[in-house]
């Protein structure tokens, strides 16, 4: 046999120890995810096949050293999602490493309260059944059902897009080159109080605008391709801990909740049936050998993921999910306009900035001990004579000046206009499209297939009454600042007035032209402390202060704007109409920044409490099989080296699919490779249907080097429905390595014959059998089947890591040297007297 059957993609040497896990290859690209620890911190990079770079990014953060416990590709290929060993879940983009989600799963707790670990992790493709009839969906709603609330949305104006949140740009992101960057993940900041809110990673129904449109008009179509859209959109990810906590997540974020697998026991092998909702699993005891784990699986049947209103609630919450953080990014946009941040001067602090500045003046030159700026102007406003410091300070001062002037105009004016704006065109629009939502929500509580959503109608009720408070303090904020506004410009014409009156030579003249009443106003109630404020600070605005009020005044929203409505329709006060639905209002907590906030995390716990009914509903049949698996004791002599499971679909079988084991093992210090197929299904017997081959891990093919040779094996996975994959090297040498390939489904397997098997046996029962059988000469041992393999430049000896992807069109073998600095990427499908001279390629 040659050992250069197949070609080598890529030799290449690696900047620093790495680790490579088994579910390191992209199902549908030539990349792998490496994974490296610096400075007690992990890191992942992403790797073209052919050896270079493409990104790295520092998965922990600041105050958090976390290590990965596992990574799943979703079936896509664009997102990985890497497992911290605290539960924490990191969604990466495939094309930057950026974090695009960041989720939590809460670990189980053992009965010594020990701190939860995770044990594995998969990411299941989505099925979705073939639609009945023969008419097609002309009209593309994909999924969405006429009249919903969803469909309403969908024809609903696009509210206008967020702001962009750029990050620092430093002169190593402008200037290096592609795929050199090394930074570390961050996420855009979005209010804490929605990072629990469960939500699908894309929204495609929340009515906002994108940056870029032609994305989102696909969305709206439905033009996006069916296959792959449905792969993505109905997968599974499941992650478990090591106290037997299975935690679900549609689409790889939205929580469907946890299920305790029985008797608190993990499992390292989970399946789930490609066309119904149904999960098989094998329950392992970390402190046994891997041997001790049951042949039969159990079963965990999940009907609400049979049906759309799983779908159909995940993407309502991730509409008001996206509609809830929306308002709230427009509200925090307009307050920081208004009242300023860390880095950045409110609109209302310039005014603030100007009083101080003629305090100053008044007390440092004039020596008044404490200056009433509100007095001196207000007495300038009246008799028209100011007192000489208030004189001083208009002629002399910097911030009296035209540029000083203009520049304070633009603020306050841009940061009115655009809370009176933002306030009519995107918090009211919102909220009522929150509220279309939470409407069919409660709907959902009062019907009973929607039971086990185990929805409130009071708490809904209170959500949508919340809603409606904001719509109206959101328009009653318009009207306040187009007030404010109004006031500010006659009050600043005012200053203009004065400071060129004050200026003016004897031929020149100032002309009034300011409303005395309205810059009377604004001296009161907008220079020093303005009404908007009130729309930022306070307690939430529940509307109810009835303490507040006298026997004469309203007690309630309602009741206010009642008696306000009355006031506007009543003609014989006509003059008096503003103030008396000033004095209607004006005892009010109009704080919708609190409302907003307080609003959220109510409707985040009435999602997430309905988001766990998927997990409610299961169902977990043992099915006869044992729990644990009562196995024999095997002889101390085996030892289990390693076990690979897969599971193919075969036609001829009742439901058409074979468990295939391959086991590693030593038996009297002699190397053997078990490899044995079951029928695979809940209800699918084990006893008298075991089907075992028994190899010597020698080869019988008579052109190898190895030929007749005890292997050592390194490594071992299944490759697809027919190959796999071993790594090994001579036994009793430091090398060569070498990897091959041996077809598994054309073996001669005999079926174990034994009346053992009650409930169904495990790994050990099935492996003393096989052993037994051939100590009597009743069952047949041969040798490795190699059909190729390839002599590796990079590993020479000691450990590796292999990685397989037997996709079609892909078919890669990657393996990693024991010391984690060298990779080889082979492809098995390639010809190698078509190879060129493969080279070592620097990291």
């Amino acid at each position: 046999m040659d050992c250069n059957s197949f070609a080598s993609l890529a030799t290449f040497k690696l900047p620093s120890p790495c680790r490579l896990l088994t579910s390191a290859c992209c199902p549908d690209k030539d990349l792998v995810v490496l994974l490296t620890r610096l400075g007690g911190r992990d890191r992942i990079s992403l790797w073209k096949m052919q050896g270079s770079r493409k990104w790295e990014v520092d998965i922990t953060s600041d105050d958090v050293s976390a290590t990965v416990a596992g990574l799943a590709w979703n079936p896509s290929g664009q997102t990985i999602a890497v497992v911290h060993d605290s539960g924490r879940i990191t969604l990466h983009s495939v094309q930057d490493g950026r974090v695009e989600l960041s989720l939590s799963a809460h670990l189980s707790l053992g009965a010594c309260h020990d701190t939860p670990r995770v044990a594995a992790v998969w990411w299941f493709p989505g099925y979705r059944a073939p639609t009945s009839g023969v008419i097609p969906d002309i009209f593309k709603r994909s999924g969405t059902k006429t009249g919903s609330a969803l469909s309403i949305l969908k024809i609903l104006p696009l509210l206008d897009p967020l702001k962009e949140v750029g990050g620092n740009v430093t002169a190593t992101d402008l200037f290096a080159f592609q795929g050199t960057q090394t930074r570390s993940s961050q996420q855009a900041s979005i209010p804490n109080v929605t990072d629990e809110w469960p939500s699908l990673p894309v929204s495609k129904d929340t009515s906002i605008g994108s940056p870029d449109q032609m994305d989102d008009s696909n969305y709206r179509d439905g033009d996006a391709d069916c296959a792959s859209q449905i792969t993505k959109e109905d997968s599974l990810l499941v992650l478990v801990d090591q106290h037997g906590g299975l935690h679900l997540f549609l689409d790889g974020s939205y929580s469907l909740g946890s299920v305790s697998l029985p008797g608190g026991l993990p499992t390292t092998l989970l399946y789930k049936h490609p066309k119904k909702p149904l999960l098989l699993f094998h329950p392992e005891n970390p402190g046994d050998d891997l041997l001790s784990v049951g042949m039969q699986p159990l079963s965990i049947d999940i009907p609400l993921l049979g049906v759309s209103i799983v779908r159909d609630f995940a993407r309502l919450s991730s509409a008001a999910r996206e509609l809830t953080r929306y308002v709230m990014n427009v509200l925090a946009e307009v307050r920081e306009g208004w009242s300023g941040s860390s880095v950045v001067t409110g609109a209302k602090e310039i005014g603030k900035q100007w009083v101080h500045s003629l305090e100053r003046r008044l007390k440092e030159e004039f020596g008044q001990e404490s200056p009433n700026v509100a007095l001196e102007l207000t007495s300038f406003l009246a008799t028209g004579a100011a007192s000489e410091g208030l004189a001083d300070f208009i002629m002399s001062s910097d911030q009296t000046s035209d540029r000083a002037l203009q520049k304070w105009d633009t603020s306050v004016t841009d940061a009115l206009t655009k809370m009176r704006d933002y306030a009519n065109t995107r918090i009211i629009p919102a909220l009522e499209r929150l509220h279309i939502i939470l409407e069919e929500i409660r709907g959902w509580s009062q019907m009973p297939d929607y039971v086990q959503f185990s929805l409130d109608t009071k708490d809904i009720t209170t959500c949508l009454s919340m809603v409606e408070r904001g719509i109206f303090a959101s328009a009653w904020l318009a009207t306040e600042a187009r007030k404010e506004l109004r006031a500010f410009k006659q009050f600043l014409t005012f200053l203009r007035y004065e400071t060129a009156a004050a200026n003016m030579t004897g031929e020149t003249q100032a002309f009034l032209d300011f409303d005395i009443l309205e810059v009377n106003g604004y001296l009161m109630s907008g220079l020093m402390g303005s009404q908007i404020d009130r729309w930022f600070t306070g307690s939430a605005p529940q509307f109810n202060p009835g303490d507040l009020f006298t026997s004469q005044t309203p007690k309630t929203l309602d009741e206010a704007l009642q008696s306000a409505h009355a006031a506007l329709q009543d003609p014989s006060q006509t003059a008096w109409q503003p103030t008396i639905v000033c004095m209607e209002l004006s005892h009010l907590d109009r704080n919708l920044d609190g409302l907003v906030q307080e609003l959220a995390a109510r409707c985040q716990q009435v999602f997430s409490t309905a988001s766990h009914a998927a997990a409610r509903s299961a169902v977990i049949s043992v099915d006869g099989g044992a729990l644990p698996p009562q196995a024999a004791e095997a002889s101390a002599a085996t030892v289990c080296l390693c076990v690979r499971q897969r599971v193919i679909y075969e036609g001829n079988e009742p439901d058409g699919h074979l468990q295939y084991l391959a086991i590693h093992l030593s038996s009297e210090g002699r190397p053997l490779l078990c490899l044995s197929r079951i029928p695979y299904d809940r209800y699918a017997g084990t006893a008298h249907s075991v089907e075992a081959a028994l190899l010597e891990c020698s080869t019988d093919a008579a052109d190898d080097d190895s030929a007749g040779s005890t292997l050592d094996i390194l490594d071992v996975d299944f490759f697809d429905d027919e190959m796999i994959v071993l790594v090994y090297r001579i036994q009793g040498t430091q090398g060569p390595v070498y990897v091959a390939t041996a077809n598994y489904t054309t073996l001669s397997y005999e079926k174990l014959e034994s009346e053992k098997y009650v409930n169904g046996p495990a790994r050990k029962d099935m492996i003393a059998d096989v052993l037994q059988h051939w100590s009597r000469g009743h069952l047949m041992c041969g040798r490795v089947p190699i059909t190729k393999c390839r002599r590796l430049a990079a590993c020479r000896g000691g450990s590796v890591s292999l990685a397989v992807n037997g996709r079609a069109g892909r078919r890669v073998v990657c393996v990693l040297d024991g010391d984690g600095t060298t990779m080889e990427v082979l492809d098995i499908e390639g010809d190698a007297d078509d190879e060129s001279e493969t080279e070592m390629v620097g990291a």
